[in-house]
């Protein structure tokens, strides 16, 4: 265990949202860990809170209360453009939307994050090749995002968030978009990038995902309602049975 570092750790996190004089109550006191080597599902049904506890551990809501360690720093604590700073270089964002850049080819929207943290043209459009490659887009560098499938849309999203190599990867609902297979094929891309250094969170709803899991995490109402180690390598007929 100790050679997996705490990636997130939240410690008694509430979020609540106020609008006008009303205020609802989005999370009740989490407190959960996440670390290096875990692909791990944030389950639940519509309206749960899995959503905003993603963005709450990934540094992009601040908690009414609790705290937020992402990647060793508070960043729960830390002024807006610091904790954006940590976020930046420590968390990949993928979401069901893609959020690509129209008018840029695949390549260029890759190399886009790597000119943002510092990289030269030519090391930013090297490092884009190869990440684009790894995800199975070697032939596809040049094509701008109508040109490319649903599928393949995500797996330009994929290697814009690994670019950077950042410790831990989130993905909001990434395959919601795409068909049976097409979606399968892509979460298995975001499996590939776990290493004993990273970690891989995604919400999603589809149980059909948990063959690529090692952590299952249920919240509902706003609260954490269990938290299970999970053996992707079980048969898919063994999977279905373990409804929890």
């Amino acid at each position: 265990m100790t050679d997996r570092p705490v990636l997130v750790r939240a410690v008694d996190v509430s979020k609540r949202y106020v609008s006008g004089q009303f205020e609802t109550a989005a999370l009740h006191s989490i407190s959960v860990e996440l670390r290096g080597g875990e692909f791990t599902l944030l389950m639940g049904p519509s309206g749960s809170g899995k959503t905003t506890l993603l963005y709450v551990l990934s540094g992009l809501l601040r908690p009414t209360s609790g705290r937020v360690e992402l990647c060793g720093v508070p960043v729960s604590e830390r002024a807006g453009w610091e904790a954006a700073e940590v976020r930046r270089n420590g968390v990949g964002f993928i979401f069901q939307s893609y959020n690509l850049f129209p008018a840029l080819t695949a390549l260029d929207n890759v190399a886009e994050v790597l000119y943002l943290k510092g990289a030269t043209r030519a090391q930013a459009r090297a490092s884009a090749t190869q990440v684009l490659t790894q995800v199975g887009l070697a032939d596809r560098l040049h094509h701008r995002p109508s040109e490319l499938s649903g599928g393949q849309r995500q797996r330009v999203a994929i290697a814009r968030a690994v670019a950077g190599n950042p410790a831990l990867l989130v993905g909001d609902e990434p395959t919601g978009a795409l068909d049976r297979s097409t979606g399968l094929a892509v979460i298995q891309v975001l499996r590939d990038q776990v290493t004993p250094q990273r970690g891989v969170l995604v919400v999603t709803h589809d149980l059909r995902l948990r063959r690529f899991a090692d952590r299952i995490v249920e919240i509902e109402d706003g609260r954490i309602i269990a938290d299970y180690p999970w053996d992707r390598h079980a048969t898919d007929q063994e999977t279905d049975t373990h409804d929890h």
